[in-house]
């Protein structure tokens, strides 16, 4: 957008050094994006301290836009920050570092548990933008960009029925153990029912699609089985609930 508009104005006529083109985006509003004119080519800056070499500069990781405690969502709509929708996308952005940790764990170990957790943390990305992007304000083009496919659900009862093949059948509760690998996917999969349940009045108003709560519905069942594999190739014993003796 930013080189279109550039080239606009290039075909328009301008003949100065140096100029600028706005651009709108839902983030920032309208923004100024300096412009170096150098022999009919052309550079543009993410921030307004554009140096003299006409190289761009890095955008700046703070934009201040969220400092009256409301944020922007995909669809251009502006909430309070303590709005559900971003109480589900932080959740699920929470959710998300827990598997990344998780990974980290299984990699180290080995259990093979890792591929399908960098699938899921990508899914979850899908879910934000899912969130993010409520039909009551969103057009029909974002709405389909962020749509989020059933088949990602079935994906995970194939997943976890075939992990669940390899297990001994469960005949006492156990606690969140067996190593390091088994208990942070038991954290993820704590976390992830705290996401589903930020996630159930979104599907109930309408906002979110269905797809998405049984996605996260599935998903903590995943970690489930996916801690007691873990435990399983790590050779770690899974620690049995024992009722408390008054």
């Amino acid at each position: 957008r930013i080189m279109r508009a550039i080239r606009r104005g290039a075909r328009l006529g301008r003949k100065k050094t140096s100029s600028c083109v706005s651009i709108r985006s839902s983030e920032r509003g309208w923004t100024k994006f300096p412009i170096c004119h150098q022999k009919n080519k052309y550079f543009y800056s993410t921030t307004m301290d554009q140096s003299n070499s006409g190289e761009v500069s890095k955008t700046r990781i703070y934009t201040r836009t969220g400092d009256k405690g409301t944020s922007s969502l995909y669809s251009g709509e502006r909430r309070t920050k303590d709005d559900q929708v971003f109480q589900a996308l932080g959740d699920t952005d929470e959710l998300n570092s827990c598997i990344g940790m998780a990974r980290e764990h299984c990699i180290v170990s080995g259990n093979g548990l890792d591929e399908k957790l960098e699938k899921i943390q990508s899914l979850l990305l899908d879910v934000g933008s899912c969130v993010a992007t409520p039909p009551s304000t969103a057009s029909e083009r974002k709405l389909e960009r962020t749509s989020f496919n059933e088949d990602y659900v079935k994906q995970l009862e194939q997943w976890i029925d075939e992990i669940d093949k390899q297990l001994p059948p469960l005949k006492n509760f156990i606690l969140p153990s067996g190593g390091l690998s088994s208990s942070s996917l038991h954290v993820a999969r704590s976390v992830c029912r705290r996401a589903e349940r930020s996630v159930v009045p979104l599907v109930r108003s309408g906002d979110v699609p269905d797809s998405v709560g049984r996605f996260l519905n599935r998903l903590s069942d995943f970690f489930f089985v996916a801690a007691r594999f873990a435990a399983q190739k790590d050779g770690k014993e899974e620690v049995i609930y024992k009722k408390s003796q008054h």
